[in-house]
């Protein structure tokens, strides 16, 4: 008797089985390689062509050719593109220097957000890719300091966690509204913060002659930091560290 067909749509059995993560695969033992194509090579040349291009230009196709290899070359490591940034992220999440010495918890997450923005800045485009949930070795790691050094203050694995994503969540969308400043500026060409306010003055001063908003003229008039990126970052993590130390009481 001829075997039954599944009906239409239907999922095979074989999917129903567990998925083996990249990770997985890249830690069993490799074969013996026809080629000189590593996972590092291959993230190296991704976040190159991320890095000067943006996310959009890494295709499958374009990593080939500026890694000199056939275009299937790569899928003996990545299955296609959401494994290769998977790759790209945990690549650059690797370059944290998560080792360096701290005095107490707060030093260690200052550091941590500090170096954490700085790494999303080197690679803008990281910042859309890198979701709490792509879980990385090397993205792991930042989580593991952090738990590490809060746990010595006892608090409970689900504060812990909270403190985490505050300080993280503040990194997060703190450097977002950066990259999106930047490009802005680079789409309408204006290179530095005077360009842009003046190519927003139009709406601007139209917006203020309302009078519907004196405390943000106020500021408009009188803020003296407006493109030190740099003292907003760290002033508004101090705020957001202070406010935990004061909650918690450590």
């Amino acid at each position: 008797m001829p075997a039954q067909q599944a009906p239409a749509g239907d999922t095979p059995a074989d999917d129903d089985k567990p998925q083996v993560s990249l990770w997985e695969r890249l830690a069993r033992p490799a074969p013996a390689p026809r080629t000189t194509l590593t996972p590092q090579r291959i993230a190296e040349a991704a976040v190159a062509l991320a890095d000067a291009e943006g996310l959009d230009a890494v295709t499958m196709r374009r990593l080939a050719g500026a890694l000199g290899v056939a275009p299937m070359a790569a899928y003996r490591y990545v299955s296609g593109k959401d494994e290769l940034i998977e790759l790209m992220v945990d690549f650059v999440y690797g370059r944290l220097p998560l080792d360096e010495p701290a005095d107490d918890w707060r030093d260690a997450m200052r550091s941590l957000a500090v170096h954490l923005r700085a790494m999303h800045l080197a690679h803008p485009w990281s910042v859309r890719a890198a979701t709490p949930f792509a879980l990385g070795p090397n993205q792991l790691a930042v989580p593991e300091r952090a738990f590490a050094v809060l746990a010595e203050h006892g608090l409970d694995a689900d504060t812990t966690m909270a403190v985490f994503r505050t300080v993280t969540g503040y990194v997060h969308g703190s450097v977002a509204a950066e990259v999106t400043l930047e490009n802005l500026r680079r789409e309408r060409g204006w290179s530095d913060g005077d360009q842009t306010r003046a190519g927003l003055a139009p709406r601007m001063s139209w917006l203020m002659s309302t009078g519907r908003y004196p405390s943000y003229q106020r500021y408009l008039h009188e803020a003296t930091r407006k493109d030190d990126a740099d003292w907003q970052f760290g002033t508004g993590l101090d705020c957001v560290l202070d406010g935990i130390a004061a909650h918690f009481g450590i």
